[in-house]
Protein backbone atom coordinates (compact mmCIF):
# COMPACT_ATOMS: atom_id res chain seq x y z
CA UNK A 1 0.00 0.00 0.00
CA UNK A 2 1.63 3.24 -0.81
CA UNK A 3 -1.42 6.08 0.20
CA UNK A 4 1.16 8.93 0.05
CA UNK A 5 3.54 9.51 -2.58
CA UNK A 6 6.49 11.80 -1.44
CA UNK A 7 8.64 13.54 -3.79
CA UNK A 8 10.88 15.66 -2.00
CA UNK A 9 9.31 18.40 -0.19
CA UNK A 10 6.16 17.02 -1.72
CA UNK A 11 3.29 14.81 -0.05
CA UNK A 12 1.09 13.44 -2.38
CA UNK A 13 -1.94 11.26 -1.90
CA UNK A 14 -1.29 8.58 -4.30
CA UNK A 15 -5.06 7.52 -4.57
CA UNK A 16 -6.51 10.57 -5.86
CA UNK A 17 -2.99 11.07 -8.32
CA UNK A 18 -4.27 7.72 -10.03
CA UNK A 19 -7.86 8.64 -10.49
CA UNK A 20 -6.54 11.69 -11.83
CA UNK A 21 -4.44 9.91 -14.54
CA UNK A 22 -7.38 7.53 -14.93
CA UNK A 23 -9.53 10.15 -16.26
CA UNK A 24 -6.96 11.57 -18.64
CA UNK A 25 -6.37 8.02 -20.48
CA UNK A 26 -10.26 7.16 -20.36
CA UNK A 27 -10.98 10.90 -21.31
CA UNK A 28 -7.93 9.92 -24.22
CA UNK A 29 -8.87 7.13 -25.11
CA UNK A 30 -12.63 7.87 -25.76
CA UNK A 31 -12.11 10.58 -27.64
CA UNK A 32 -9.86 8.93 -30.10
CA UNK A 33 -12.61 5.93 -30.75
CA UNK A 34 -15.20 8.92 -31.29
CA UNK A 35 -15.34 8.53 -34.95
CA UNK A 36 -15.87 4.72 -34.92
CA UNK A 37 -18.74 5.59 -33.53
CA UNK A 38 -19.79 9.40 -35.46
CA UNK A 39 -19.98 11.25 -32.07
CA UNK A 40 -18.53 14.63 -31.34
CA UNK A 41 -15.17 14.05 -29.60
CA UNK A 42 -14.96 17.60 -27.81
CA UNK A 43 -18.73 17.10 -26.88
CA UNK A 44 -17.78 13.51 -25.42
CA UNK A 45 -14.98 14.78 -23.43
CA UNK A 46 -17.38 17.95 -22.21
CA UNK A 47 -20.29 15.16 -21.53
CA UNK A 48 -17.70 12.99 -19.23
CA UNK A 49 -15.85 15.61 -17.41
CA UNK A 50 -19.54 17.50 -16.41
CA UNK A 51 -20.59 14.21 -15.16
CA UNK A 52 -17.45 13.68 -13.70
CA UNK A 53 -17.28 16.81 -11.32
CA UNK A 54 -21.28 16.25 -10.44
CA UNK A 55 -20.85 12.69 -9.29
CA UNK A 56 -17.60 13.92 -7.04
CA UNK A 57 -19.83 16.67 -5.70
CA UNK A 58 -22.41 14.89 -5.20
CA UNK A 59 -20.86 11.50 -3.62
CA UNK A 60 -18.95 13.94 -1.53
CA UNK A 61 -22.25 15.99 0.02
CA UNK A 62 -24.50 12.28 0.16
CA UNK A 63 -21.19 11.44 2.52
CA UNK A 64 -21.83 14.76 4.56
CA UNK A 65 -25.09 14.57 4.50
CA UNK A 66 -24.69 10.57 6.24
CA UNK A 67 -21.73 11.12 8.44
CA UNK A 68 -21.96 15.23 9.48
CA UNK A 69 -20.33 14.53 12.86
CA UNK A 70 -17.29 13.39 10.78
CA UNK A 71 -16.76 17.11 9.55
CA UNK A 72 -17.41 19.06 12.46
CA UNK A 73 -13.99 19.18 14.08
CA UNK A 74 -12.13 19.09 10.90
CA UNK A 75 -14.00 21.08 7.80
CA UNK A 76 -11.26 20.90 5.67
CA UNK A 77 -11.96 17.14 4.66
CA UNK A 78 -14.59 17.86 2.86
CA UNK A 79 -11.68 19.03 0.07
CA UNK A 80 -9.74 15.36 0.77
CA UNK A 81 -9.30 12.96 -1.77
CA UNK A 82 -9.67 10.24 0.13
CA UNK A 83 -11.96 7.14 -1.22
CA UNK A 84 -13.44 6.11 1.85
CA UNK A 85 -14.90 9.55 2.08
CA UNK A 86 -17.07 9.01 -1.03
CA UNK A 87 -20.56 7.49 -1.65
CA UNK A 88 -20.10 6.11 -5.11
CA UNK A 89 -23.62 5.08 -5.42
CA UNK A 90 -25.08 8.69 -4.79
CA UNK A 91 -21.84 10.09 -7.09
CA UNK A 92 -22.64 6.90 -10.11
CA UNK A 93 -26.59 8.28 -9.66
CA UNK A 94 -26.03 12.34 -9.81
CA UNK A 95 -22.71 11.89 -12.56
CA UNK A 96 -24.99 10.22 -14.58
CA UNK A 97 -28.05 12.40 -14.56
CA UNK A 98 -25.75 15.11 -15.34
CA UNK A 99 -24.05 14.04 -18.31
CA UNK A 100 -27.83 12.75 -19.43
CA UNK A 101 -28.70 16.20 -19.19
CA UNK A 102 -26.00 17.41 -21.03
CA UNK A 103 -26.34 14.60 -23.85
CA UNK A 104 -29.90 15.61 -24.37
CA UNK A 105 -29.48 19.51 -24.50
CA UNK A 106 -26.72 18.85 -26.97
CA UNK A 107 -29.04 16.26 -28.57
CA UNK A 108 -26.14 13.40 -28.69
CA UNK A 109 -26.89 9.92 -30.17
CA UNK A 110 -27.93 7.99 -27.14
CA UNK A 111 -26.34 4.59 -27.81
CA UNK A 112 -23.47 5.92 -30.45
CA UNK A 113 -22.69 8.01 -27.08
CA UNK A 114 -22.76 5.44 -24.64
CA UNK A 115 -20.88 3.16 -27.02
CA UNK A 116 -18.12 5.75 -27.17
CA UNK A 117 -17.96 6.15 -23.57
CA UNK A 118 -17.70 2.73 -22.84
CA UNK A 119 -14.02 2.70 -22.83
CA UNK A 120 -13.58 5.43 -20.80
CA UNK A 121 -15.15 3.70 -18.55
CA UNK A 122 -13.00 0.59 -18.71
CA UNK A 123 -10.19 2.56 -18.09
CA UNK A 124 -11.99 4.26 -15.31
CA UNK A 125 -12.56 1.13 -13.50
CA UNK A 126 -8.78 0.18 -13.31
CA UNK A 127 -7.92 3.46 -12.11
CA UNK A 128 -10.57 3.46 -9.19
CA UNK A 129 -9.41 -0.39 -7.97
CA UNK A 130 -5.90 0.65 -8.29
CA UNK A 131 -6.39 3.87 -6.00
CA UNK A 132 -7.99 1.21 -3.66
CA UNK A 133 -5.26 -0.87 -3.70
CA UNK A 134 -2.71 2.11 -3.06
CA UNK A 135 -4.85 3.32 0.03
CA UNK A 136 -6.26 -0.01 1.27
CA UNK A 137 -10.04 0.97 1.12
CA UNK A 138 -12.14 -1.99 -0.01
CA UNK A 139 -10.22 -4.84 1.95
CA UNK A 140 -10.94 -8.26 1.25
CA UNK A 141 -12.36 -11.04 4.01
CA UNK A 142 -9.47 -12.51 5.93
CA UNK A 143 -7.90 -15.63 4.30
CA UNK A 144 -5.04 -18.03 4.87
CA UNK A 145 -4.48 -18.40 1.05
CA UNK A 146 -0.89 -18.57 -0.43
CA UNK A 147 -1.70 -15.18 -1.84
CA UNK A 148 -3.17 -13.61 0.63
CA UNK A 149 -1.62 -9.83 1.86
CA UNK A 150 -1.00 -8.71 5.57
CA UNK A 151 -3.56 -5.60 5.80
CA UNK A 152 -4.78 -3.57 8.53
CA UNK A 153 -3.45 -6.55 11.07
CA UNK A 154 -4.95 -9.67 9.48
CA UNK A 155 -3.91 -11.28 6.37
CA UNK A 156 -6.60 -11.00 3.60
CA UNK A 157 -7.59 -11.75 0.31
CA UNK A 158 -6.33 -8.93 -2.05
CA UNK A 159 -9.78 -7.84 -3.62
CA UNK A 160 -8.00 -5.01 -4.93
CA UNK A 161 -5.93 -7.05 -7.06
CA UNK A 162 -8.73 -9.16 -7.97
CA UNK A 163 -10.37 -5.98 -8.98
CA UNK A 164 -7.87 -4.99 -11.12
CA UNK A 165 -7.33 -7.92 -13.11
CA UNK A 166 -11.11 -8.34 -13.76
CA UNK A 167 -11.43 -4.70 -14.97
CA UNK A 168 -8.55 -5.19 -16.65
CA UNK A 169 -9.98 -8.34 -18.74
CA UNK A 170 -13.49 -6.51 -18.87
CA UNK A 171 -11.56 -3.90 -20.82
CA UNK A 172 -9.75 -6.48 -23.42
CA UNK A 173 -13.80 -8.07 -23.52
CA UNK A 174 -14.88 -4.19 -24.48
CA UNK A 175 -12.61 -3.30 -26.94
CA UNK A 176 -14.58 -2.40 -30.12
CA UNK A 177 -14.73 -5.15 -32.68
CA UNK A 178 -17.12 -5.30 -35.25
CA UNK A 179 -17.74 -8.52 -35.04
CA UNK A 180 -18.69 -8.96 -32.00
CA UNK A 181 -20.85 -5.30 -31.13
CA UNK A 182 -22.60 -5.14 -34.31
CA UNK A 183 -25.74 -3.16 -32.97
CA UNK A 184 -25.34 0.41 -31.71
CA UNK A 185 -25.24 0.02 -27.68
CA UNK A 186 -24.54 -3.17 -27.44
CA UNK A 187 -20.88 -2.61 -26.64
CA UNK A 188 -21.84 -0.46 -23.72
CA UNK A 189 -24.69 -2.54 -22.13
CA UNK A 190 -22.19 -5.82 -22.72
CA UNK A 191 -19.95 -3.83 -20.49
CA UNK A 192 -22.00 -3.07 -18.12
CA UNK A 193 -22.94 -6.77 -17.90
CA UNK A 194 -19.73 -8.30 -17.58
CA UNK A 195 -18.84 -5.47 -14.86
CA UNK A 196 -22.28 -6.35 -12.84
CA UNK A 197 -21.21 -10.15 -12.87
CA UNK A 198 -17.57 -9.58 -11.81
CA UNK A 199 -19.13 -7.31 -8.83
CA UNK A 200 -21.29 -10.28 -7.95
CA UNK A 201 -18.56 -12.88 -7.70
CA UNK A 202 -15.87 -10.54 -6.47
CA UNK A 203 -18.29 -8.54 -3.40
CA UNK A 204 -18.35 -12.38 -1.95
CA UNK A 205 -14.02 -11.48 -1.10
CA UNK A 206 -14.48 -8.33 0.50
CA UNK A 207 -14.62 -7.74 4.06
CA UNK A 208 -15.84 -4.57 4.36
CA UNK A 209 -19.81 -5.24 2.37
CA UNK A 210 -22.58 -3.53 3.59
CA UNK A 211 -24.82 -5.87 4.52
CA UNK A 212 -28.92 -5.67 4.46
CA UNK A 213 -30.10 -8.29 6.74
CA UNK A 214 -27.11 -10.46 6.16
CA UNK A 215 -27.23 -9.80 2.67
CA UNK A 216 -24.40 -8.24 0.72
CA UNK A 217 -26.22 -4.91 -1.07
CA UNK A 218 -23.45 -4.61 -3.81
CA UNK A 219 -24.31 -8.51 -5.02
CA UNK A 220 -28.32 -7.25 -4.84
CA UNK A 221 -27.46 -4.35 -6.81
CA UNK A 222 -25.08 -6.62 -9.22
CA UNK A 223 -27.98 -8.93 -9.86
CA UNK A 224 -30.63 -6.54 -10.85
CA UNK A 225 -28.47 -4.46 -13.30
CA UNK A 226 -27.29 -8.03 -14.43
CA UNK A 227 -30.99 -9.02 -15.17
CA UNK A 228 -31.79 -5.62 -16.92
CA UNK A 229 -28.81 -5.56 -18.83
CA UNK A 230 -29.04 -9.01 -20.02
CA UNK A 231 -32.61 -8.19 -21.08
CA UNK A 232 -31.27 -5.63 -23.30
CA UNK A 233 -29.04 -7.10 -24.79
CA UNK A 234 -31.70 -9.93 -25.57
CA UNK A 235 -33.68 -7.39 -27.56
CA UNK A 236 -29.95 -6.43 -29.44
CA UNK A 237 -29.82 -9.67 -30.64
CA UNK A 238 -29.07 -9.71 -34.55
CA UNK A 239 -31.69 -11.49 -36.91
CA UNK A 240 -30.05 -13.81 -39.45
CA UNK A 241 -30.02 -12.43 -43.02
CA UNK A 242 -32.54 -13.72 -44.95
CA UNK A 243 -31.13 -15.99 -48.26
CA UNK A 244 -32.54 -14.49 -51.72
Amino acid sequence: MLPILHLGPLAIQTPGLIILLGVWLGLSLAERQTGRYQVNGSALYNLTFAGLIAGVIGARLAFVAHYPAAFKANPSSLFSLNLGLFEPVWGILIGSVISGIYGWRKRMPVRPTLDAFTSALAVFAIAFHLAQFSSGDAYGSPSNLPWAIELWGTRRHPVQIYEILAAVFILFLAWPRPTWFRISGQRFFAFIAVSAGARVFLEAFRGDSLLWGGIRSAQVIGWLVLAMCSWILGKYQVKPTSKP
